[in-house]
């Protein structure tokens, strides 16, 4: 039989001619998708059923975080609330006082694989003094937490202490202002700042606050937000590079003015001397012109007491003293005496 005659050999002989020929191993397996249009948003992210897992999990999967003592109070207030949520999802906690501990369980009515992951992170949120209010919005789809570790990025108390302020602004206004540029909850506790909101504003929340504790201010952060935010509104500018709208900041390492100095405090010229100046004494040479150094080692002991006791006593009688002076009452002003009607129209 011909392939003329044949119908089914001459189909594929036809869809062998309109097959487009391709050039290389680039594009070898890929075929046209009818079904992948553009109004399809692909970074949503579905809400997962009970209909899609039905079977429960073959293992159990649990996490624990300690927490500390002031928390004790506020948790077993609001652990029967934690327990219904968890329970609507399927999963266990358990509260722990005597070890200071919480712990949270997968159960047989579990159905999302997830959700012992966001229960991790509802009670690490608790621990950190954040409100139960805001801290059950880690259940929901599209909201995460993170918790950043500030403690060790700066050494000296002080310069902690202060930069750590400068998170919260005056009255908390620079805290505001990154919550609401980032779209997330902060909470400033400690050595840490815990934040839960979407993935981009946790990645920028995370970039302030370190580099605010690397002594960058926050308010520079702030103000390209905010001018990015108004770039996003644009259309016209969606496909183009924002660097020439974006503010650059340039650290100045600033000199201490010498002309602020006071003039008259000029330092007087020494005469020449060409012999070089006396070598300070030891600490032996000293002991030797005190006679320390020939004194038995009881002897030196209880010389050295003796020194002790008397610097003791001295600062104890300072200390007295500076108690002493909160008790002083302070100097009042006698009120001035009126004249009298009668002794004013004597004068007149």
């Amino acid at each position: 039989m011909s392939t003329e005659e044949d119908p089914k050999v001459a189909a594929q002989g036809e869809q062998v001619e309109e097959a487009p020929q391709r050039k290389g191993k680039q594009g070898k397996y890929r075929r046209e998708k009818p079904w992948d249009t553009d109004d399809i948003d692909h970074w949503k992210i579905d809400e997962f059923k009970p209909e899609f897992n039905s079977a429960p999990f073959t293992e159990e999967s649990s996490f624990a975080t300690l927490f500390p003592k002031y928390r004790e109070n506020y948790l077993k207030e609001v652990w029967s609330h934690v327990t219904r949520a968890l329970e609507k999802v399927g999963v266990s906690c358990v509260l722990d006082l005597v070890e200071g501990s919480m712990t949270v369980k997968t159960t047989r009515k579990t159905w999302d694989p997830y959700m012992i992951l966001k229960a991790r992170d509802l009670i690490k949120l608790l621990a950190r003094s954040v409100p139960l209010a805001q801290a059950l919005r880690i259940l929901e789809d599209g909201i995460a937490s993170d918790i950043i570790k500030i403690g060790n990025i700066v050494r000296n108390k002080e310069r902690f202490v202060k930069r750590r302020q400068r998170l919260l602004g005056p009255n908390g206004s620079t805290l505001k202002a990154m919550e609401l540029l980032t779209q997330c909850y902060v909470m400033v506790q400690g050595n840490t700042v815990s934040c839960m909101g979407p993935y981009k504003g946790l990645k920028e929340v995370r970039r302030i606050v370190t580099d605010c504790m690397n002594n960058v201010h926050p308010i520079y952060h702030i103000k390209e937000l905010m001018i990015r935010r108004e770039l996003a509104k644009d259309p016209k500018l969606a496909e183009e590079s924002w660097d020439r709208f974006l503010p650059h900041f340039k650290k100045k390492n600033v000199a201490p003015n010498k002309k602020s100095k006071k003039q008259g405090a000029k330092k007087e010229k020494k005469e020449y001397t060409p012999f070089p100046p006396a070598q300070t004494p030891s600490k032996v040479d000293l002991q030797l012109e005190s006679g320390e150094y020939f004194l038995k080692p009881k002897e030196k002991e209880a010389r050295a007491m003796e020194r002790k006791k008397a610097e003791q006593k001295e600062n104890s009688l300072k200390r007295q003293a500076e108690r002493e002076l909160a008790f002083v009452p302070p100097v009042e002003d006698k009120p001035k005496k009126k004249k009298s009607k009668t002794k004013a129209a004597e004068d007149e």
